[in-house]
């Protein structure tokens, strides 16, 4: 039995897809995808899937999104990566970004309403919502991930040097594939990076397969700590990678 992971990142409607063999690490695949579904269903049938997408919806929303959403915020300290807090059910299915902010308004406390960003992922949010309602076995192989929570997890914790955006963006993108290869990411996976996909996507799908892997292995870290649910039974949880054993990058050893 081979031992497939995955990593998924929206991407422009579609999503960004990497899948590893753990056992063979010259047998791996990155592909965009039209639907979450595609990847879980493909031949290499991955056992564990890191996604970088809200799983679990609260009915109402309180001190300022979900308990993953203020897990991960404080895990990233103050910096440049931030977390959408995740409005409402009801929010995330309205049909208008101004119904949207009403209903988000209304059903937490205190009120808040989504930003533009956080309602322009609300579609991706759906959609695997939608597939988990409808194939709840696949709560066990799909779970939500945050690419720079993991990213800072193997830096030892530490601030990465550059973002992935910005004047500093080829730095910061040469920053994250040293720490994927540190991680066992195969360079060929990381070279792989399919027609279409941003450079930003393809790396945040590997984190996600990176996280994927030790939740496999049992050495993943949940936040938070122990791991809650909505009112629907899903997961309301994001992972994050095995404490790093290595030493971190310190901002001179950055890639340039």
């Amino acid at each position: 039995m081979t031992r497939w992971v995955g990593g998924l990142d929206g991407c422009r409607g579609a999503w960004a897809g990497v899948l590893l063999d753990l056992d063979d690490p010259t047998r791996f695949r990155a592909a965009r995808f039209a639907c979450v579904v595609d990847l879980l269903d493909a031949p290499e049938a991955p056992l564990r899937v890191g996604i970088d997408i809200p799983i679990g919806l609260d009915c109402h929303v309180t001190a300022g999104g979900r308990t993953a959403d203020r897990a991960a915020r404080a895990q990233l300290g103050s910096g440049r990566a931030s977390v959408f807090p995740m409005p409402a059910r009801a929010a995330v299915y309205a049909a208008s970004y101004d119904e949207a902010k009403a209903l988000s308004r209304a059903s937490s406390t205190p009120p808040f309403a989504p930003s533009i960003q956080g309602w322009n992922i609300f579609g991706y949010v759906r959609e695997v919502d939608r597939l988990l309602r409808a194939r709840p076995e696949l709560m066990t192989r799909l779970h939500e991930v945050h690419p720079e929570i993991a990213f800072r997890r193997l830096n030892g914790d530490r601030p990465l040097a550059a973002g992935k955006k910005g004047p500093a963006r080829q730095a910061g993108l040469a920053e994250r594939r040293t720490l994927l290869v540190a991680a066992g990411v195969p360079e060929g996976l990381i070279a792989a990076r399919p027609a279409g996909i941003g450079a930003d996507d393809h790396l945040d799908a590997l984190a996600g397969l990176v996280v994927a892997g030790d939740h496999l292995s049992g050495t993943a870290r949940p936040l938070p700590d122990p791991p809650g649910r909505d009112a629907l039974g899903l997961p309301i949880v994001i992972w994050m990678p095995a404490p790093l054993e290595a030493p971190a990058l310190a901002p001179d050893d950055v890639p340039r």
